[in-house]
């Protein structure tokens, strides 16, 4: 193991880096993605907003307060960011042929060539890789190098932004010594609690316990586990990892549901978390799924099957408030869970998503939830939608109200448009394919002529 080299490449702000690439008017701006509701969550923040200490997972309203006008609040583009990332991680496998892939903008790697390698030589792979990734999709990424993935992952935390940092091992054991203990993958905030109430800060510290007093404090098999990492042994391979057949959220009250408002408020919450990880991972789901235990513990589950994959989280939410049984009727409620399966590489999203909440199939052995009529005409227009204009093509809406909206028209491959100011009801204007704002055209025919194929 000694000659082993594990390179963690983890995309740079990346939701909020797709949007500047697709939209060149927001490059160098600060660009917030996430949920525009009072209940909002950030998703990604680029790093022009950053500055100002907004951050992903930060409630929306506060990364607003603290970045103030000059901030650019838009929905996320789930379907946008699938193709991105299938694009930059099919690039990064033209030279790290087998990734361990965590999500969609960060992976191990395990380089053959590299074993035995110089840090020298690391680092020019890695800026290789690093530059194949840019010139292939216009995305940046930042590169860590080490003996292992604990290393490898601190590493590429270091090299941000777009950087590149090759551990080599006679730093290896200082590096991680000084470290805050909570930078060791696998503390998280309950465990750097134990550590700290025992006076023990950094990585360094930790490694100084024996494996006894490491099982004391974090459990026999975690403790042990985590003591390895923090001396620096880490053996674990680099794998192709087998893709997840659902995702979901669940959780328990500490008092029973008793009305269904309660329930609809706590399936937008549960969902809400749900959702976060269906982006993490980069899939559309097409099933949802609702679990309800009640409080004599016996359990209902009922679940509705969309007419395509979606990562819109509106869509999937109501889809699952609409599974929803009456506390009145069945009894109170203690846990609910929102599942999503049904799991595929996302290429297009519904144009309306609110006509579509009424599933093709719902199943339970139940009778099916009442479902309340869909909106006769297509949601207003929002900032942020795709649209298309008969004679300016692609565009994004950068304003919408009062019987108007402008429209800017780019791309990609554009550079900064120009914007247009037109009614709301404008017959020039269509809503558009998301993808389209990346304009590759060339990669998106042969990766479908690539599934099609037998």
């Amino acid at each position: 193991m000694d000659g082993r080299w594990v390179l963690h490449l983890d995309m740079d702000a990346f939701f909020a880096s797709v949007e500047q690439l697709t939209r060149p008017t927001l490059r160098g701006r600060p660009v917030l993605v996430g949920g525009l509701g009072g209940r909002g969550v950030v998703a990604g923040a680029s790093y022009e907003s950053r500055v100002f200490g907004a951050r992903s997972a930060m409630p929306m309203h506060q990364a607003r307060r603290l970045v103030g006008v000059s901030a650019v609040v838009l929905p996320p583009r789930g379907v946008v960011y699938g193709v991105a990332s299938r694009r930059v991680f099919d690039t990064v496998r033209t030279l790290v042929p087998v990734l361990e892939q965590l999500s969609f903008d960060e992976a191990f790697g395990e380089p053959a060539e590299l074993a035995g390698a110089s840090g020298d030589e690391v680092e020019e792979f890695c800026r290789a890789l690093k530059a194949r990734v840019l010139d292939e999709t216009g995305l940046v990424a930042s590169v860590g190098a080490g003996s292992g993935k604990q290393v490898a992952k601190i590493a590429s935390d270091l090299a941000k932004p777009d950087g590149i940092r090759v551990v080599r091992r006679a730093e290896e054991r200082a590096l991680l010594h000084g470290l805050p203990v909570r930078r060791l993958w696998g503390i998280g905030p309950v465990a750097e609690e134990k550590l700290h109430r025992l006076g023990i800060e950094t990585i360094g510290a930790f490694a100084a316990l024996t494996d006894a007093e490491a099982a004391n404090i974090l459990g026999a098999t975690v403790g042990p586990a985590l003591h390895r990492l923090a001396q620096g042994i880490d053996e674990r391979p680099v794998a192709e990892n087998a893709p997840a057949k659902q995702i979901s959220a669940e959780s328990t009250f500490p008092t029973d549901l008793i009305t269904l408002d309660q329930l609809r408020e706590a399936v937008a919450t549960i969902g809400e978390h749900a959702h976060r990880r269906l982006e993490k991972d980069g899939r559309g789901a097409r099933t949802v799924t609702v679990k309800l235990r009640k409080s004599d513990m016996s359990i209902l589950t009922r679940s509705a099957t969309l007419p395509y994959a979606t990562v819109d989280a509106a869509t999937l939410i109501a889809t699952a408030r609409r599974l929803l049984l009456d506390p009145v009727e069945v009894g109170p409620i203690r846990l609910v869970g929102v599942g999503f399966s049904g799991l595929s590489e996302v290429r297009q999203e519904s144009l309306f998503p609110d006509l579509d909440l009424v599933a093709e199939e719902v199943s339970d052995t139940e009778m099916p939830p009442t479902l309340t009529d869909a909106a006769a005409t297509p949601p207003a227009w929002r900032i942020g939608d795709d649209v298309t204009h008969t004679e300016h093509g692609h565009g994004w809406i950068q304003g919408a109200g009062h019987g108007v909206m402008t429209v800017r028209f780019e791309t990609r491959s554009t550079g900064p448009g120009v914007a247009r100011t037109f009614s709301d009801n404008c017959a020039d204007i269509a809503r558009a394919n998301p993808v389209d704002s990346l304009d590759w055209a060339d990669y998106l025919e042969e990766l479908n002529r690539y599934q099609s194929s037998p």
